[in-house]
């Protein structure tokens, strides 16, 4: 069976330093990319959400057409009502069946009126959704030109960093064979704590080169050594020697 190489502490901070490196350099690429990304996909969604409500807005439009057309059809036949008992009021042959008619005629005017004021409260209903349904129109056409042009932007950078952007990858996975697993569960662990994504750093100017807190020189003389890992106390990074942090 094959022994296990064992590793310096030295190999392994220059792997680790090479790692952070490379997806430093990814970091830059995400920055040049900026909140594009994001702007676009939140302009997808609320396209998405306008799009949505102006579907709504149809279906009440049309449910209150539907409703006027209704409404419509019952004025032409209590009109058509009026009318046939407008003719047996010529033919009637006491008091009693006149009142009946007459009833029936007055009942049959209400329901033209009635159903008259639903169109009219129906139409004003109409406009109104109207009017949301162009305002949501507009809204949708803005978006969608401001999401072209940052679609556009954002194409036009991946485009340009595509290539890069594999190979960095390509270069990320065997880098990251090469680091101690332990020490790289924890360097994942500190670069996703910091925005910047650092979690190496060398010293510059006897001051951590994250949160820039000053370190005794006993302290910088061990990590000078190269013998142990040694983490920033007011950070939590990674702290190695400028010397070894420009060589990788």
């Amino acid at each position: 069976m094959a022994a296990t190489k064992e590793y310096s502490v030295e190999e392994k901070l220059k792997s680790l330093i090479h790692l952070q490196k490379i997806e430093s350099k990814l970091d830059e690429i995400q920055i040049l990319k900026g909140e594009l990304p994001i702007e676009v996909k939140d302009l997808e969604d609320e396209i998405a959400g306008l799009s949505a409500r102006r579907v709504r807005i149809e279906e009440e439009i049309n449910g209150i057409q539907e409703f006027i057309n209704t409404r419509n059809e019952a004025i032409k036949e209590s009109q058509a009502l009026i009318i046939k008992y407008e003719k047996q009021s010529d033919n009637v042959k006491n008091n009693r069946e006149y009142e009946a008619i007459n009833k029936e005629i007055e009942n049959q005017t209400l329901e033209v009126k009635l159903a008259e004021k639903h169109i009219k409260d129906a139409n004003e209903d109409l406009l109104e959704k109207s009017l949301q349904h162009d305002k949501v129109n507009k809204q949708i056409e803005a978006k969608e030109k401001n999401l072209e042009h940052k679609r556009s932007e954002l194409d036009k950078i991946i485009a340009d960093t595509e290539k890069e952007e594999k190979a960095i990858n390509k270069d990320i996975s065997k880098s990251r064979e090469s680091v101690d697993e332990r020490l790289l569960t924890s360097y994942e662990r500190i670069r996703k704590s910091y925005r910047n994504g650092l979690a190496v750093v060398p010293i510059q100017r006897d001051s951590c080169g994250g949160c820039y807190n000053s370190i005794p020189p006993q302290r910088q003389s061990e990590i000078r050594q190269r013998k142990k890992i040694i983490i920033c106390e007011n950070c939590g990074r990674i702290l190695v020697d400028s010397d070894l942090h420009e060589t990788v």
